[in-house]
């Protein structure tokens, strides 16, 4: 019977040599994506910024709606065509996109450590990442074992690839998918497959290759609970974000609770956050979680 731990967690993204959180404040965050520094809007940085002033090679302006909009402001310095970050042994191309982001999530390095050690000594896992975006998550599953990496976005995939050949993982055992998640998830269920881990990043809206619409509070039940049938007790984990939702940790919690309460392990939630780099750096929370896992 699954456990459901109610306090809340935190983990925490301390910053590596291709990122650091340099300042937060007044509603923005100031970050090294490598050689390169940026402004974005960051509506939960509500407190004061250390820095007397901000220097970057390029900010994000962000749209007049809550929703989504803006440009960036960029340097002639920063190279159009991205510059190569790493993460442990996964490379990857960063790059401003419209969407404010720099085609890899930082705040999902502890996420990638976590699911790594739950799978310390197997090279014949089976993992899944849905909504798996530019693959640096995929990149860090792959020496465990098969990982199947699900995006309805063609040019994600295609920069995932580009990113697994970066690394020299190209024959690395990855099946890369331009698909709508949950249409394949529920594929799966009808193939009887099974996984030893999920990793579900979905968006709070969307569109798949077919124009399926992607709504979260409407469709994350359904896709989670055919997550849950794609698991069994010799499954290790299932990783789930959520940002920029008014929606609470618990609330996922317990959703995968009643899910997941005929398996053993253990439910948790609470937050992702990215450290300021410094002495007594300030916790900048950037998403929700819940996570199951079980240790066998």
């Amino acid at each position: 019977m699954v456990e459901l731990r109610r306090d809340p967690i935190l983990m925490v993204g301390e910053g590596w040599d291709a990122y650091r959180l340099l300042d937060s404040g007044h509603g923005r965050k100031l970050e090294n994506f490598g050689p390169y520094s940026f402004i974005r809007p960051e509506p939960q940085a509500m407190w004061t910024p250390r820095l007397a002033e901000w220097s970057a090679d390029g900010e994000f302006i962000p749209g007049s709606d809550e929703d989504g909009g803006g440009r960036w402001n960029l340097s002639p310095d920063v190279p159009d065509e991205g510059w190569q970050l790493a993460w442990e042994e996964a490379r990857f191309t960063a790059l401003p996109t419209p969407f404010r982001h720099l085609q890899f999530f930082p705040d999902m390095a502890p996420v990638w450590s976590w699911m790594r050690e739950l799978l310390v000594g197997r090279t014949d896992a089976e993992t899944l990442n849905l909504f798996g975006y530019t693959g640096v998550g995929s990149l860090a599953l792959s020496g465990y074992g098969r990982v199947t990496h699900v995006d309805a976005s063609k040019k994600s995939v295609a920069q995932a690839r580009e990113n697994a050949a970066l690394s020299g993982m190209e024959d690395r055992p990855i099946r890369w998918l331009v698909d709508d998640a949950a249409k394949f998830a529920a594929r799966e269920v009808r193939r009887g497959n099974r996984y030893d881990g999920i990793i579900l990043d979905p968006p709070k809206f969307g569109r798949g290759p077919k124009n399926e619409t992607w709504r979260l509070e409407e469709s994350l039940p359904g896709l989670l609970a055919d997550c849950r049938r794609l698991l069994d007790s010799e499954s290790r984990f299932l990783f789930l974000t959520v940002y920029a939702v008014r929606m609470s940790s618990l609330a996922l919690a317990g959703l995968v609770e009643e899910l997941f309460r005929d398996l053993p392990g253990t439910i948790e939630h609470g937050d992702l956050a990215v450290r300021e780099q410094g002495e007594d750096g300030r916790l900048l929370p950037t998403a929700i979680f819940a996570r199951w896992s079980n240790s066998g």
